[in-house]
């Protein structure tokens, strides 16, 4: 299916001199909303460096035939399905809500939240007391669904009406019962005077790729750049010194991916053997590993930031 994206990229032109443009990673991304900041850092974090000129939703990196093309999120999941985008960047919801089929390369590990029930607050305790009721929803294929289940018992089935947002105002304004939307930290639920009663799917931001694009070379080459790019925010680099005697259980606390970096040191005055062990760690527990190593007599402990990795 073509789509006016995929006419502005072909005009847009080739990254490489000879390089016909359909030669090109077509790469979705949000162009604006809640995920859109968060992955263009990732974009940048990959290497993925590019133009984008004013007005326009296309941009070709500089260093990779790879052009990104600025989407609503809502749309990335179907134009990957239908070939228009070779891979894309969105969220789990969005792929479910779409019913299309596409290959999940990898979670992304942000954007996380629960696409949950809610009614106003003290007037239901379980979402089969909303079945055959009214909900509004940005999700109606996901809504009619989960209700389903209970609308065989139902005296009439549960109505779901679609709007494009501000979908927690829907009870308030008497136009719903209960409204199925997104909650990450449940200060606008809490806000609109309304409370969790169930939960549809948890959700996170997703690569995902074309079923029958995703063996392309520079497809799994980016993708192994954002693997390294998400395993990198989550690690530190740690490098110490330890007695050569306290080795095994410096590894015990510091194992790394394949194993610690170990170097031999020159022995002390005191005759002392030491080593020098280099080692990737999990940033959330750096302090809780710096303190069992200072047990085994380590020094010169030096933590590092991580900006990319392969391992």
């Amino acid at each position: 299916m073509s789509s006016p994206y995929t006419h502005a990229i072909h005009d847009h032109g080739s990254n490489a001199a000879g390089e016909a443009a359909t030669e090109h990673i077509l790469f979705g991304i949000p162009k604006k909303g809640r995920l859109a900041e968060q992955v263009l850092k990732l974009i940048k974090g990959a290497g993925l460096d590019h133009i984008r000129p004013n007005r326009l939703d296309v941009a070709k990196c500089t260093r990779l035939p790879v052009t990104l093309v600025f989407l609503p999120a809502s749309d990335i999941a179907k134009y990957v399905a239908e070939g228009d985008v070779d891979m894309g960047i969105t969220g789990e919801d969005i792929i479910a809500e779409s019913q299309v089929d596409v290959v999940t390369l990898q979670s992304l590990g942000f954007g996380k939240c629960e696409l949950a029930v809610q009614a106003p607050v003290g007037e239901y305790t379980d979402t089969a007391e909303l079945a055959g009721k009214r909900i509004v929803t940005s999700f109606p294929n996901l809504a009619k669904k989960f209700f389903a289940q209970y609308d065989d018992g139902a005296e009439s089935e549960t109505s779901v009406k679609y709007v494009s947002g501000s979908v927690e105002v829907a009870c308030s304004l008497g136009l719903a019962d209960g409204v199925i939307d997104l909650v990450e930290t449940g200060t606008t639920m809490r806000a609109a005077g309304l409370e969790k009663v169930g939960c549809v799917m948890k959700t996170q931001t997703v690569l995902i790729a074309n079923k029958d694009k995703v063996a392309k070379p520079l497809v799994q080459k980016l993708h192994k750049r954002i693997l390294g790019y998400v395993k990198s925010t989550k690690h530190s680099m740690l490098a110490y010194n330890v007695p050569k005697e306290h080795l095994a259980r410096a590894k015990e606390i510091t194992p790394g991916s394949n194993g610690p970096t170990v170097a031999k040191l020159e022995a002390g005055d005191d005759g002392v053997e030491w080593v020098s062990i280099t080692v990737m760690v999990n940033t959330k527990e750096v302090s809780e590993v710096m303190d069992q190593l200072e047990e085994i007599q380590a020094t010169g402990l030096v933590v590092f930031d991580v900006t990319n990795c392969r391992v």
